[in-house]
């Protein structure tokens, strides 16, 4: 099929305002958040229903023309750029909540919702409910890109991740098929399709509609700072809280790294002495909350705390997770670009994983400022480098790699809630035998023969994604 002839039906299915094939419009969805860009693509469509992308998908079959599905573009692993070319199946336009189901707890959205959309959405009728899941990117990530990575956030400690919080999906499979896997009830008979298609980076299909559980608001939330001499210190204290069978809806940790940095911009105002920060929330009933303040102060104290810190207003609560919310923007400041690695180790190994980081940035000649989900050991060293300066990046690319391999050889992952996408394709083996990776490949396969559906991701390849220009 001729490129002129494509385009043209493709305009036939969606409408033409709604394919852009100018270079200039084109080069925009060669990107995502990542620091890797794509390959050109012949065309952006913007399907509005189930039944569009459907169309769109056989006829990109027909056509053995590579397509993939993309959100707002917010992923930090590549998996949203178009690896060979191709079109991008732009689903902003499928933003819909369709069903709020209170009595069952469900919410049915398409998958252009963004998440914070949704939050707002549920909160603005006062139905005294919430979807969890909060990424960073939470208020312009989109539900279905969040589903295609598994997304975690803050409070996945106590919540769970996306997969936690999806019962069922409507998918476009590869040669234009629709089916539904999951539904409104929790436990389907038969194999968990729906937990196959999460976190598969829209390699296996394209999400078309998400049934996602929605949770009812806690009666109290609750946050505390504590400030403490080190890392070791701080990282102790998570162990000893979780220990406790204390379980916060969010425990989150900087090193001093950070800490200097959010001095420098936003003038945080932390003790000079203090070696790491943690910000504690515990959400949940009324009463008996005031006991679990004061046993996490308790152990805190225990563990060498400075000093700590709890709000009494929302206010006070907002100021104290400043420096958690600011340290991204923060560390962009030092250097045009920052990379943000995303492992994952027992939480026992995370005072060890923490200085080990700082060890292999020193060794690669780089500043790393670390940030962690310190509940569940999961890591985001943060490098800010420059990405016009070639040497510099390969320096950088060598640093994640050997800090992925460090949190698998301590028996954690090479992921926790970025995804793989075309960043960490080639650390999988860190994690996976070779009999592991040709079981997926065999998955892979039986949904995408042709290998059109967002190609070139999670695998291994000796083909590997340029750097932004």
């Amino acid at each position: 099929m001729e490129c002129k002839e494509l385009i043209a039906r493709l305009r036939d299915i969606v409408g033409p305002e709604d394919v852009l094939t100018s270079r200039a419009d084109c080069a925009t969805y060669g990107y995502d958040a990542s620091v890797f860009q794509g390959e050109d693509v012949i065309a952006v469509v913007f399907p509005q229903s189930m039944a569009e992308v459907a169309h769109v998908v056989r006829l990109a079959r027909a056509a053995h023309m590579p397509f993939l599905a993309r959100g707002t573009g917010t992923g930090i692993s590549g998996g949203a750029i178009p690896t060979q070319g191709g079109l991008v199946i732009e689903l902003a336009k499928m933003n819909r909540i369709l069903e709020i189901d209170l009595a069952n707890r469900r919410a049915v959205v398409e998958p252009g919702v963004i998440n914070q959309d949704l939050k707002e959405w549920l909160a603005d009728q006062g139905y005294g409910h919430t979807y969890v899941p909060d990424p960073g990117s939470q208020v312009v990530s989109t539900i279905g890109g969040n589903v295609a990575n598994n997304a975690g956030g803050m409070h996945c400690l106590k919540y769970g991740v996306t997969t936690n919080h999806v019962v069922g999906l409507e998918v476009v499979l590869p040669d234009g098929e629709v089916v539904t896997v999951g539904g409104m009830v929790l436990d389907q008979p038969g194999c968990d399709l729906t937990g196959l298609f999460v976190g598969s980076e829209g390699t296996l299909g394209i999400i078309t509609k998400i049934i996602v559980r929605i949770v009812r608001l806690p009666e109290i939330v609750t946050t505390q700072l504590a400030l403490f001499p080190s890392v070791d210190d701080a990282a102790n204290a998570v162990s000893a809280i979780m220990t406790a069978g204390i379980l916060p809806a969010a425990l989150e940790l900087l090193d001093r790294a950070c800490i200097d940095v959010l001095e420098q911009t936003i003038h945080i105002g932390y003790p000079e002495h203090a070696g790491a920060a943690l910000i504690i929330e515990l959400d949940g009933l009324k009463d008996g909350m005031q006991r679990s303040i004061d046993r996490v102060a308790d152990i805190c104290k225990r563990h060498a705390v400075i000093e700590i810190r709890t709000a009494t207003t929302p206010e006070e609560a907002a100021r104290l997770w400043l420096s958690r919310r600011a340290a991204y923007g923060a560390l962009a400041r030092l250097a045009p670009t920052c990379y943000i690695v995303d492992g994952c180790v027992p939480r026992t190994k995370l005072p060890e994983a923490l200085a080990q980081t700082v060890e292999i940035g020193k060794r690669y000649g780089l500043h790393v400022a670390n940030i962690a989900h310190a509940g569940d050991g999961n890591l985001h060293p943060s490098i800010p480098f420059d990405i016009n300066d070639p040497e510099e990046c390969q320096r950088v690319m060598a640093c994640g790699r050997d800090i992925l391999k460090m949190c698998a050889d301590m028996g954690g992952t090479i992921t926790g809630e970025h995804g793989v996408g075309v960043e960490k394709q080639n650390e999988m083996p860190f994690v996976f035998s070779p009999a592991d990776l040709e079981v997926m490949h065999w998955v892979k396969e039986v949904f995408d023969p042709e290998d059109l559906c967002n190609p070139g991701k999670i695998f291994p390849s000796s083909t590997r994604p340029r750097f932004l220009a």
